[in-house]
């Protein structure tokens, strides 16, 4: 007689994206590939821009720095201008502009042979980025649904960092391979725009995401009661706090970047392998454990989760400042537990401050209020390579020392925010003609 099994028990696809703390993904398949293109064409150029016009170009490194940098400054107040459009046109058509710019940027750098045709390319590249990075925001806000927020924002943040690292890997492989194929990469990438901004145009949000509708706050009257233009912005303290507090994350942010090479070969004197090493270690583990942080934190308070990566971040600069007083051999040791709990405090503020950043936004001028909090990121990577490089020319341990006072200044500033509010119904955006509406179809 055959005994009865008992049914085997498995795991759905749903149940399974569910454990890895990925969102539900259904009916937003080209909202996911076009952030995938966006930051795979990010990663293609971006990191090569001066190897680029140094081989295509016959100006000397620091005409090509300046030239760069010019047409970086140039393009700073981009949000502020970008912010009413969000809120005449919705976000999605001005990312998908954004794109539509960045890859007439990016083929412009094929003309580019004089310093101000370089300051000119480099300023549309910028103002397109900076157009989709204050629309970003709001994008996943239409995907999310009021309970997965923390997740789609942790989910998009894993996603640009893989598409951005296999980007970068392409590139170097190619470069390293043939110089002479660079034009090539920037026409790729300029492609990648493209599709990218098609994908965002036919993409249609799922119905019933929007967040429900829910009595509104004392600060949200006040809001409505004072009109729509930057002046309610400014007004309203407690999203001006989280706008500065959110400078010391972008400095922090700017380490990997800007210090990090620098710090280990020119202060450490340790091999320059490592920078790669840090770098691929804070790419791959964000990639793979980024989704089951945001799992984490999710039903915790964004404000709190924010504050304590603030702490996570002054501890990890307390360990690299560390670094200076070991002996060559243990610097390799002792970069990777300082590497690792870098990279935990911008897996814990990348989500929180993205849903922060939008959630305290209400809906009528939510692209003013991103325009302001988008200038903080611009004003931030602005600022960053000089205050870095001048701390270190003061002394090795400034830097960190400078880092981890303001993150830890940024706690209180960040906890006085209090808990993000449900806006009051969320609203289809604007129609606009060619375009699907926003809201009330499934792709």
């Amino acid at each position: 007689m055959r005994v009865p099994q008992p049914p085997r028990v498995t795991m759905s696809g749903r149940q399974l994206l569910a454990k890895w703390g990925l969102p539900e993904l259904r009916g937003n398949g080209r909202f996911v590939s076009a952030n995938i293109m966006d930051s795979l064409g990010n990663g293609l150029v971006l990191a090569f821009t001066v190897i680029y016009f140094t081989t295509t170009t016959s100006l000397s490194l620091g005409s090509i720095g300046a030239a760069l940098s010019v047409g970086q400054f140039l393009a700073l107040p981009t949000p502020v201008v970008v912010g009413p459009l969000i809120d005449r046109y919705g976000s999605r058509r001005v990312v998908v502009a954004a794109n539509i710019v960045s890859a007439l940027g990016f083929s412009g750098f094929l003309a580019a042979d004089s310093v101000w045709k370089i300051v000119a390319v480099q300023f549309v590249v910028q103002a397109g980025s900076s157009g989709y990075w204050t629309s970003s925001r709001a994008l996943v806000l239409l995907a999310a649904r009021s309970d997965d927020q923390a997740r789609w924002f942790g989910f998009i943040g894993a996603l640009r960092n893989i598409g951005g690292g296999f980007g970068v890997a392409v590139a170097s492989i190619a470069i390293a391979l043939d110089r002479g194929g660079v034009p090539v990469l920037v026409l790729v990438n300029a492609l990648t725009f493209v599709i990218a901004a098609s994908l965002m145009a036919s993409w249609r949000p799922v119905t019933g995401q929007a967040a429900p509708h829910v009595p509104r706050t004392e600060s949200q009257a006040f809001r409505t009661a004072q009109g729509g233009g930057y002046g309610v912005v400014l007004r309203d303290l407690r999203y001006m706090r989280l706008a500065v507090a959110n400078l010391a994350f972008v400095l922090a942010a700017a380490v990997l970047p800007v210090l990090l090479a620098v710090y280990i070969t020119k202060v450490l004197h340790a091999a320059a392998w490592l920078v790669g090493a840090c770098m691929v270690g804070n790419m791959v583990l964000v990639a793979l454990v980024q989704t089951l942080v945001a799992r984490t934190i999710e039903h915790r308070r964004p404000t709190w989760v924010l504050a304590l990566a603030g702490v996570v971040n002054a501890v990890a600069f307390a360990l690299f400042g560390v670094l200076l007083a070991l002996p060559g051999w243990a610097v390799a040791v002792g970069l990777l537990p300082a590497t690792a709990v870098f990279t935990l405090a911008e897996m814990l503020s990348l989500p929180s401050s993205g849903e922060l950043s939008a959630s305290l936004a209400p809906e009528r001028i939510r692209g003013r209020y991103l325009g302001v909090y988008q200038l903080s990121w611009s004003l931030g990577n602005a600022v960053a390579p000089a205050l870095l490089t001048m701390l270190v020319g003061h002394g090795a341990a400034w830097p960190w020392v400078v880092l981890g006072a303001l993150n830890l200044i940024a706690v209180p500033l960040v906890l006085s925010v209090g808990d993000s509010a449900p806006q009051d119904g969320a609203q289809p955006e604007p129609a606009a003609s060619g375009l699907p509406a926003e809201e009330g179809a499934t792709s």
